[in-house]
């Protein structure tokens, strides 16, 4: 059936997967001459006169390939080609057009409807056994093809279980969204863009009269930033106070370090791990409780938004070198007072950066129409209404583009 080649196996299985052939015709004659042809090269043939009862016949044997004349009373090649397509079938089946049509317009019509292959009147048996070879190859290819994404499919599942697992994993990083210190309120917002993200929010207090909060942006996206995050949450976190690189322990207790110098340890971690390329963007705050006195460090994060009581407004900071980036780099720090009432906000630039339907970046006056819409909720509230105003009003939808995240601290006084 198959012309000899170099590799048997390959052969004998396309052998095996192009078996039955049905062949369709309303001349008897050439149904019988095609169907001998066939026969003596070991094929299991089906007959059919017309496109209706073709179609009977493959609806209840799926035949592997299928001849069928072009120009038929009734229901055409064409028309027997196309709802050939339209039925259930597990697998593949090879289709061959009979015509004595050769114009390339006639054969695109018959590409079109689903034909694989063409055979040109009269037929010549030796032409007739190449297209069978070639279609059974094809075969073989699909079967082969069908099989590979099979275990591609296998392995995406075991993945998106793994990174599923990862993402439960990343929001633990975030246990509670709201936490209260005294008369004063940290909430969180953390919207990764797949399963895991680059983007990481918290808080952490020592003592009665501070706190400290921060948001924090990975370069890149996906596993790597993860990773990334997940690294940087173990020198932040407030549940083992020894490995928090914003805490220090005096001899009276354990005070929040400086921002500036927070950043600076940071950096010298990063920056001296050989082979990684990843940096980060952070704004971090602390805050005293007593007398309401911020101290911030900008490093290439997007301004924190001051949103005061008494309705003015204004974006915090300046710019600053990411953190990772460029070994002993140096942070200031900016301070200003907050009063009872007075909202901050801290972001990543998956807010600032969000795309609108029109091309354009939501930016930082986008930013501020929204938070001032959402200035009557508060909290995680204020958050969640933020968030969703965001995909309403940029492309992004429920597919975020960019990770998002946001701390949002309201001061309640001392």
């Amino acid at each position: 059936m198959l012309p000899e080649t170099s590799d048997h196996a390959d052969a004998g299985q396309a052998r095996a997967l192009l078996r039955r052939v049905l062949v369709v015709d309303d001349s008897p004659l050439q149904l019988k001459i095609l169907s001998s042809m066939l026969r003596r090269r070991g094929f299991e043939v089906w007959q059919a006169r017309s496109g209706e009862e073709a179609l009977e016949i493959c609806a209840a044997q799926q035949p592997d390939a299928v001849l069928s004349d072009w120009m038929m009373p009734g229901m055409d090649g064409l028309d027997f080609c196309r709802r050939f397509r339209a039925l259930p079938r597990e697998t593949y089946g090879y289709f061959i057009l009979l015509t004595s049509k050769s114009e390339k317009g006639e054969i695109a019509r018959g590409l079109d409807a689903g034909a694989d292959d063409f055979l040109t009147k009269p037929i010549h048996a030796e032409e007739l056994h190449a297209r069978i070879n070639a279609g059974a190859r094809i075969l073989l290819m699909e079967r082969r093809l069908s099989e590979t994404l099979g275990r591609l499919r296998d392995a995406y599942d075991a993945i998106d279980r793994d990174l599923r697992q990862a993402r439960t994993i990343q929001q633990a990083l975030v246990p509670r969204r709201s936490r209260r210190f005294g008369d004063t309120q940290v909430s969180l917002l953390l919207k990764p863009c797949g399963h895991v993200g680059g983007d990481l929010v918290g808080s952490f207090a020592q003592c009665e009269r501070e706190v400290g909060v921060y948001s924090i942006d990975v370069s890149g996206h996906g596993i790597t930033s993860a990773l990334m995050t997940a690294r940087v949450a173990g020198y932040l976190g407030g549940d083992f106070p020894d490995q928090n690189v914003a805490l220090e322990r005096m001899m009276h207790g354990t005070v929040l370090r400086p921002p500036e110098e927070v950043a600076r340890r940071l950096n010298e971690r990063l920056a001296a791990d050989p082979g990684v390329a990843e940096y980060l963007t952070m704004a971090y705050a602390t805050l005293r409780l007593d007398s309401g006195r911020v101290d911030l460090v900008q490093a290439g994060h997007p301004p924190p938004l001051l949103l005061r009581a008494d309705g003015t407004q204004e974006f915090i900071g300046a710019g600053g070198l990411p953190i990772g980036l460029v070994p002993e780099a140096g942070y200031e720090r900016l301070r200003f007072g907050m009063r009872p009432g007075d909202r901050l906000l801290l972001y990543s630039d998956g807010l600032t950066e969000a795309m609108r339907p029109d091309g354009a970046m939501l930016e930082q006056e986008g930013l501020l129409r929204l938070a001032l819409a959402c200035r009557d909720a508060t909290g995680t509230e204020f958050l969640d209404d933020l968030f969703w105003r965001l995909t309403r009003e940029t492309r992004a939808g429920t597919e975020l583009e960019d990770d998002v995240s946001a701390a949002l601290i309201e001061y309640g006084g001392a």
